[in-house]
């Protein structure tokens, strides 16, 4: 008599479905009034940046560069400083700010700082975007030009600034490969003196399996000359400093900008020694197990951590997790600014191809509106009074900032955790009528907001941490 399989066996040979996730550049671009394609920006605001880069240079006045602190940004603040030069504007008429830990250029601290080099030109790139008073008080009108990526609406910009943004005109490029693509023209060494850097900030923020296919410019020679290896440890490199405690951006500028070859960069000790010091820090915190909001559409981190290890952690998991409901994955970082909570979010893997997409900021600012003002607080406690101006006005311009895939914030620990109790993260879902009192087994591997055993086959073992991104 033959034996029938056991249950056990059919079910673990059954492969979990897998994702399909379309290709970055084959999301579908839009079209010009005149049917050209409207990449990397509209033409118009292409056309503007260049003429302010050609009279910031004929001035011959000074300029200040501000870019971002991660690979992106100083990958993007390095093409336009190489091109300034190429066009002719000495070295020593080009001055770099960067922010210190925990500001953005619209506080008044960064403003005096930057109003303090006393520039005629002010670049700022890859920082996001919000309405505000000018870049810096006395800057002549038009005088200041934003670079960026992030999403923002047309209004969303300082007062008397100039603006190129990628972040209407999909596939949406990142602030380097949007500033090389605008640079490239105005000089004809820019592109091999600057093709290394566009390489280095789009694998920073699109991962290194991105593909240099149209409308991607062909980085075949590139990628060939330096090797893909090399330019994707640039990245890690380069984004290990601004990590650390004591947040030394100012050195991966340098190691960025003094060199011409990302060989130099990769020998580089004080990079090397940050990106250890970063890598021991998200294997101490990356193990912490989520609590998932009740309607199980995002898995909540919390950390406590002096690092800025938040977002490597959101990236990580969100290509671990899985479930139905499943969309984003939020990190939170108590220990990184005093009374603050630093969070990042990412769209979890098993959510890239749903329709409609996920948008990160519309879902972080739906959970921030949510009504009525007495939120339940979860099982034998108390109902919460919130206060009676929204939640949503009350965290302020640095809430769901970012990309509508990658986005995150900065705001006060009580305004956070009363954010929790809108999300009703750790509160179990009510049980169905005739529901039996212990879950049914879920598939090995698959995570589910109402299932708690399963989660310590992610958490319970060590997994190998990565400063990259």
């Amino acid at each position: 008599m033959k034996r029938k399989a056991s249950p056990s066996k059919q079910t673990s040979s059954l492969k979990k479905p897998k994702v399909e996730v379309p290709e970055y550049h084959e999301t579908p671009s839009i079209r010009e009034a005149d049917g050209s394609t409207q990449w990397p920006a509209p033409q118009v605001q292409m056309d503007q940046a260049r003429d302010f880069i050609k009279r910031a240079v004929e001035s011959n006045e000074k300029v200040l560069i501000v870019p971002d602190k991660d690979a992106d940004g100083l990958s993007s603040g390095a093409i336009l400083r190489h091109t300034l030069s190429l066009m002719g504007l000495a070295y020593e008429k080009i001055d770099v700010h960067v922010l210190s830990k925990g500001n953005s250029i619209h506080t008044e601290e960064e403003r005096q700082k930057m109003a303090a080099y006393q520039p005629s030109y002010v670049f700022v790139l890859d920082q996001g975007s919000r309405p505000g008073p000018p870049v810096i008080n006395g800057l002549e009108p038009k005088h200041a030009l934003i670079i960026d990526h992030h999403h923002a609406d047309e209004d969303s910009f300082p007062e008397g600034s100039l603006h190129v943004t990628a972040c209407h005109s999909p596939p949406v490029a990142t602030s380097s490969l949007l500033t090389y693509l605008l640079c490239a023209p105005l000089h004809p060494d820019v592109q091999s003196r600057c093709d290394w850097l566009c390489v280095v900030g789009t694998h920073g923020d699109l991962g290194s399996t991105i593909k240099w296919l149209p409308p991607f410019p062909d980085m075949k020679e590139c990628l060939k000359k330096h090797t893909k290896k090399a330019l994707n440890l640039v990245v890690s490199l380069v984004n290990a400093p601004r990590r650390t405690a004591t947040y030394d951006v100012r050195s991966a500028w340098d190691a960025l900008c003094d060199v011409t070859e990302p060989a130099a960069v990769c020998k580089d000790r004080r990079l090397l020694a940050a990106r250890e010091e970063v890598n021991a820090e998200v294997e101490r915190v990356t193990h912490t197990a989520p609590k998932f909001s009740l309607d199980g559409r995002v898995a909540v981190f919390r950390i406590t951590s002096p690092a800025q290890v938040h977002p490597v952690i959101a990236t990580r998991w969100a290509g671990h997790l899985q479930s139905k409901a499943l969309e984003i994955v939020l990190v939170a970082n108590d220990g990184y600014l005093e009374d603050k909570v630093n969070f990042s979010c990412r769209i979890a893997r098993c959510a890239r191809g749903n329709d409609p997409p996920v948008n990160i900021i519309e879902s972080l600012k739906a959970y921030a509106s949510v009504e009525p003002s007495v939120t339940d607080a979860g099982e034998g406690e108390p109902a919460i009074e919130t206060e009676e101006i929204p939640l949503l006005e009350r965290l302020g311009e640095n809430f769901a900032r970012g990309h509508v895939q990658a986005s995150g914030g900065i705001v006060s620990t009580e305004l956070f955790e009363e954010l929790m109790r809108n999300m009703q993260v750790g509160v179990k879902p009510a049980k169905k009528d005739g529901e039996e009192s212990s879950p049914v087994k879920k598939k090995k591997g698959v995570i589910d907001a109402g299932q708690k055993n399963s989660l310590m086959n992610y958490f319970g073992k060590p997994d190998k941490a990565t400063a990259s991104g």
